[in-house]
């Protein structure tokens, strides 16, 4: 029997039934992965060439093709980032694999189930402070989406130094395009590719949502914002962190005076020499000076000013689901401090604001200074982001706030509902993460997953048997208060928002 290869759907599931192992045709070659759970999933698919040598600080390149199959059954490499390691609240099913690390690893991974089903697409955009982390963390698994009925794609980009460094002959190099943000354009160039592809693996190309958590966040922001990726997603889905009203993102000229520093500190000249230096060297010497490594608004992938970009109505319309979890605000640390200071930092940040402000963050006590301290941080961080966000956008935004407690750990220190703690319950993973969870914990499981796929699905949470869930308009401005059941709460945190960031 003669089989002529083709890009269509139907083709690629033909090809799933006769080979003992799943085989899909991309633009770029055949790939071969591996069944479980009744689910076709594929891991390590490259969608750029590997940023090595001459592409280091480049934007990402096309992926080159290759004949007969490529083996797709195992994650790739992580992005070169330092020892991967827990730490506080993070225990090992958050953190990526302590090796390998590369900058070989623009791949990405798919799991979907295998039918005729023409089903929603779902990217996810890990988190780790533009600094770390990686799509094989045990968390980010795509199991019990793909059983839904979506295809659950996860992705690579490039971090640290690696994937937001800025330097004026880079600037001269691309002529201002693709200078900064490679991490973003490594995104941006895997959507694309899942636009090209994703139909073969039972997908809907023109029904795609992005997710990200923390900086994966202020990833889902970047692209929601940026010209280059219009057209690449119809739904957006962002836990934790933005970029507006916050004091995340440099502009250009920062950005490359951090890169001359940094060159300057190394006794290094030019790009080439940079270039040159092995990934471990440069990834230990940068440690030294480590500059911030942050989205850079260089009026290329990222507009100059992103409040007055989203205000005007100038970003990509999508539909949005974002929120926060209460424990956001211990993000940065301890949230002590001395009453006396917590009012001068207010002076300082918001002038003339203060004594408006004490009554929404008051401190007449250390006890009180450090809650308002954390809950100052906890808005800044999510709450102003997600609501300016719903202020300007005319598509649906869904908004909530995470404050559901995981069982304790045994033996180890309880954090309460700390920062990224709702993505096992959005994924629906839990099984993935070592704790004895309580019946209250997978009923919470179950609710939150059900939002979301929902969502991911139709641009809309609601479903039968779950609270209803409004979107945030400017009259009643609803806030999901996600715990067991769920709660609308109407107006939270929109006095102090507004108070923050208006005038």
């Amino acid at each position: 029997m003669r089989i002529k290869y083709s890009l269509s759907l139907l083709f690629s599931l033909f090809l799933c039934t006769i080979h003992a192992q799943p085989k899909v045709n991309t633009q770029n070659g055949l790939v071969t992965g591996y069944t479980k759970d009744g689910l076709h999933i594929f891991k390590g698919i490259p969608f750029a060439a590997p940023p090595l040598g001459p592409l280091r600080w480049k934007a990402p390149q096309e992926p080159s093709k290759w004949l007969g199959d490529l083996n797709c059954t195992a994650f790739s490499a992580s992005p070169m980032q330092r020892d991967p390691k827990p730490f506080a609240c993070w225990t090992e099913e958050f953190i990526a694999p302590p090796s390998p690390l590369s900058e070989d690893c623009l791949y990405l991974n798919i799991w979907t189930k295998p039918n005729n089903k023409k089903k929603p697409v779902v990217v996810w955009i890990y988190g780790g402070g533009f600094n770390s982390g990686s799509a094989s963390c045990a968390v980010y698994d795509g199991k019990y989406y793909a059983q839904n009925d979506i295809v659950f794609v996860s992705i690579n980009y490039r971090v640290n130094i690696f994937g937001f460094f800025s330097h004026p002959s880079l600037t001269a190099e691309s002529n201002g395009k693709g200078a900064a943000n490679f991490g973003l354009l490594d995104q941006l160039q895997a959507l694309k590719w899942v636009q090209k592809n994703i139909a073969t693996f039972g997908g809907d190309p023109s029904n795609v949502a992005i997710m990200g958590q923390s900086a994966g966040s202020f990833s889902v922001h970047a692209l929601v914002a940026s010209p280059l990726a219009k057209g690449l997603f119809t739904k957006a889905i962002a836990h934790s962190g933005g970029l507006m009203g916050t004091n995340r993102g440099v502009n250009l000229a920062t950005a490359e005076a951090n890169g001359t520093k940094l060159a300057d500190q190394l006794g290094i000249q030019t790009i080439e020499e940079l270039r040159t230096l092995p990934t471990a060297d440069l990834l230990e010497k940068v440690n030294k000076f480590n500059p911030p490594y942050t989205p850079v608004m260089d009026n290329y992938f990222l507009p100059l000013d992103i409040k007055s970009h989203y205000s005007s109505g100038s970003h990509n319309n999508v539909k949005v689901l974002t929120g926060w979890v209460t424990g956001d605000g211990k993000l940065f640390g301890n949230t002590q401090i001395p009453p006396d200071d917590f009012k001068k930092q207010l002076d300082q940040n918001y002038p003339g604001k203060k004594d408006a402000l004490l009554k929404y963050f008051p401190a007449d006590n250390p006890e009180m200074a450090a809650h308002s301290n954390a809950k100052l941080r906890r808005l800044s961080f999510g709450a102003i982001p997600a609501i300016l966000w719903a202020q300007y956008n005319k598509a649906p935004v869904y908004i909530y706030e995470f404050d559901h407690v995981p069982v304790p750990k045994p033996d180890f220190p309880d954090y309460g509902a700390f920062h990224t703690a709702d993505m096992p319950f959005a994924f629906h993973s839990l099984d993935t993460w070592n704790r004895p969870w309580r019946d209250s914990d997978l009923q919470m499981e179950k609710m939150m997953s059900q939002y979301w796929i929902n969502f991911i699905k139709t641009g809309n949470p609601n479903g039968k048997g779950l609270t209803p869930w409004k979107p945030y308009d400017i009259k009643n401005k609803s806030v999901m208060e996600l715990k067991l059941g769920g709660k609308e709460v109407k107006g939270l945190f929109a006095k102090e928002v507004e108070l923050i960031v208006g005038g």
